[in-house]
């Protein structure tokens, strides 16, 4: 089970690598007053899973329960900033057919990277919860 965590953390992060490139590359940084998601949101969020993902190799090559249950609180708080991010976007998606003078980055988002990172984070919560109480052996 642990693995399966891991292997669904790096494919989450792919997805998420590829929408973060997306939104710098569409001048997300540099859209203050026009993007919906603020740099320090879209990093945070970034940095925090890398750093969970980090966290929870050490757990798998340490094998120590503490760090799986660090790694575990992390990734709730990046699925926090996750669900916060998702909620900004939803009225830039809503209001694509709608022309507006300066097009904020996050509306090239393609939708089903989209949800499929989200609904692969969300197993990825699952999954790292279940391996951290056994489920599955370790």
């Amino acid at each position: 089970m642990s693995i399966a965590a891991l292997v669904l953390w790096v494919v989450t992060a792919g997805g998420g690598f590829f929408l973060l490139a997306r939104w710098v590359a569409r001048g997300g940084v540099r859209q203050a007053g026009v993007t919906r998601l603020s740099p320090p949101l879209i990093f945070g969020h970034f940095l925090l899973a890398a750093l969970g993902l980090v966290v929870w190799i050490a757990y798998l090559v340490l094998d120590s329960d503490t760090l799986g249950w660090i790694a575990l609180g992390v990734l709730v708080a990046v699925a926090l900033l996750g669900f916060t991010m998702f909620f900004r976007w939803l009225p830039v998606y809503r209001a694509h057919t709608q022309p507006i003078e300066r097009v904020p980055a996050e509306r090239s988002f393609p939708i089903p990277v989209v949800l499929a990172h989200g609904a692969l984070a969300a197993t990825t919560v699952v999954v790292v919860l279940l391996a951290n109480l056994g489920v599955g052996g370790s």
